[in-house]
């Protein structure tokens, strides 16, 4: 079987992230749908939602075995005594598959076929493949067998009924032997069994492997470590001994870890998404919301500045008459029932900031007609007749879908709001001068706002929230409303100090809670009503800085670092325990993490060369 090779070892936990490449719909976990772990791996897929297609249950006499699961990037093994079980994606949609000592049984995940759901298994008589075609994601997964014997169960079936396909090795071995030939590909291995899964939508010419297992093993592993590299290079600088314990140590394994969280959620254009893109999570978060995107896109600007102009732009090209992004989009759905937050002039100083290659005149037109087109949905059509300040509809408009500040009142003109207004009317002020584009009234706009957003909302010692009918106080104590921080150096004498009051006062010893712990509207896993996400502790960090409360930002960073190498990448924290939360394989975390230990590296080289 497969040299496993020994960098940091590589290992991750399966329970949590889900084995898979970039480019692939595809994934290998025993997580089957929303908070749902299943017994078995399963051949997951994540076109027109998340679905698991196939168990995959390791066999020994014909009977089910308990193994050991282990995964890196470019290899999930089972191990029991007597066998293992291998499998890698080698390409997008195909996972090859091998086994020794141990058999294999490929069992529907639904069991049930009606007029508009489930699965239908067949042998195809073209190549006599094993297919199993599925309602629920609209393709087909195509079983062949390169090594070994084959047993179909319930070809053909309606209805209710067991259909599963079983592989073993060969009774007896022959021209199946060792570098022996399938179609003029080596097939690895003395004895076992191997095959390849496809997903497929109508037809395929006959499976051909063009490559070794143990060549598409090399293959992906090379992929990876280029991009982990590219992603991370001050980790390979602090690269540790084996084994080693040292924060160093941690961090540089921990950024491998999130490198592999971004890598393998990331999927090929198809259906609505139109480029490549990095989903939330190859769990049941597979989506691409209108903000998240931006963490990502500012993760990928120094190593991969293309993709991360792509993730910048996802939403934008499906934007509609009125501006307004979507509020999430993926394989097969684009909503438009909510949306999110304007942070994207923020996050496009942030972007440019990083990016190793720099903008086109062509991409900076792009950017700036779409960001034009977004600002103005919200100046004009979320704005109440006479009131200079946006509102959010909804709490979801926000991204902090559920936090206190929404409770007395879902529409409401929130502090937030206005400040990434005030940045995002700036943002394309400075981009009109950049293009010659005359006549602009962005600045005076930006002026007007960033007015409103104090004599409105600020108390003296505080920003707070009103409800848009009535211009009531909205009230909660949520960090939503202490996220003006983001204007930073622009803010007025005086408001960086009381911020930094406000967040000090949310600090655990994981970051900022997004409700004080002490509230009686706290909950430990309530979402946006206490527990630390990593948006809001990127953006409360970044403000902090560049208001010169260097201190802050320094603390809230490295309680991030601890808490990420502690308790991995989850949608997001407990913020007393620091335990994950939610999905368990988040790409803003990962993105948020791998921004902050690249600044936090560079802050300590200059600090050695001093």
């Amino acid at each position: 079987m497969s040299d496993l090779g020994t960098l940091n070892d590589s290992l991750f936990d399966l329970a949590e992230i889900p084995f898979s490449r970039r480019g692939s719909w595809l994934d290998l976990s025993p997580v089957v749908a929303a908070h749902t772990r299943a017994r078995h791996v399963h051949l997951v897929s994540h076109r027109t939602g998340m679905h698991a297609v196939l168990g995959i249950i390791p066999q020994s006499g014909g009977a089910e075995i308990e193994t050991r699961v282990e995964a890196r990037p470019w290899l999930l093994r089972w191990i029991a005594e007597s066998g293992t079980i291998e499998a890698v994606f080698e390409g997008d949609d195909t996972v090859r598959m091998r086994g020794a000592g141990l058999s294999i049984r490929l069992a529907d995940a639904v069991t049930e076929l009606t007029p508009f759901t489930g699965a239908y298994l067949f042998v195809d008589p073209r190549d006599d493949a094993a297919v199993i075609t599925s309602y629920e994601t609209g393709h087909r997964y195509r079983v062949t067998v390169l090594r070994g014997e084959r047993r179909v169960l319930g070809a053909g079936a309606l209805g209710r009924a067991e259909r599963a396909i079983e592989v073993a090795a060969a009774e007896a071995h022959g021209a199946e032997a060792d570098g022996a030939a399938v179609d003029g590909a080596a097939v690895d291995g003395a004895a076992g069994w191997e095959i390849a899964i496809e997903e497929i939508g109508t037809a395929r010419p006959p499976y051909t492997p063009r490559r070794s297992f143990d060549e598409a093993v090399a293959d992906v592993r090379l992929e990876f470590e280029e991009y982990a590299r590219a992603l991370a290079p001050w980790a390979e600088r602090n690269e540790p001994p084996a084994h080693a314990e040292e924060p160093a140590s941690r961090r540089a394994a921990t950024a491998r870890t999130a490198a592999y969280v971004l890598w393998s959620a990331t999927v090929a254009p198809a259906g609505f998404i139109g480029r490549e893109a990095v989903l939330m999570s190859k769990h049941w978060m597979d989506k691409v919301w209108s903000w998240d995107h931006c963490f990502n896109a500012i993760a990928l600007a120094a190593s991969h500045p293309r993709a991360a102009l792509d993730q910048f732009l996802l939403p934008f090209d499906h934007q509609d008459d009125s501006g307004a992004l979507p509020d999430s989009i993926t394989h097969s759905e684009r909503l438009y029932n909510y949306v999110k937050p304007p942070i994207h002039g923020w996050a496009l100083l942030r972007l440019r900031e990083r990016l190793t290659e720099p903008l086109t005149a062509s991409d900076l037109r792009t950017v700036y007609t779409r960001l034009a087109d977004w600002t103005r949905f919200w100046l004009d059509a979320r704005r109440a007749p006479g009131s200079p300040l946006p509102f959010y509809q909804h709490g979801n408009d926000s991204g902090w879908d559920n936090a206190t500040t929404f409770d007395r009142d879902r529409v409401i003109v929130s502090p937030d709001l206005a400040a990434f207004l005030v940045i995002q009317l700036r943002v394309l002020a400075d981009l009109a001068d950049e293009l010659d584009i005359a006549g602009s009234s962005w600045a005076a706009e930006a002026d007007e706002l960033e007015e409103a957003l104090y004599t409105r909302l600020w108390q003296g010692d505080r920003f707070i929230a009103r409800t848009a009918r009535g211009d009531e106080p909205a009230g909660g104590e949520s960090l939503l409303t202490w996220l003006p921080i983001i204007l930073g150096e622009r803010l007025r004498p005086g408001v960086a100090a009381a911020l930094e009051h406000g967040i000090r006062a949310r600090l655990t010893e994981w970051g900022p809670a997004t409700e004080p712990v002490d509230s009686p509207a706290y909950e430990s896993d309530g979402y946006w009503r206490g527990p630390i996400w990593a948006p809001s502790t990127a953006l409360v960090e970044d403000g902090a800085r560049r208001a010169g409360l260097t201190g802050l930002a320094d603390e809230i960073r490295e309680r991030f670092l601890t808490l990420c190498e502690r308790s991995g990448f989850a949608e997001n924290f407990d913020a007393v325990t620091g335990a994950g939360l939610r999905d368990r394989a988040y790409t803003w975390t990962a993105s948020v993490y791998l921004a902050f230990a690249a600044a936090d590296a560079a802050d300590r080289e200059r600090e050695v060369r001093r």
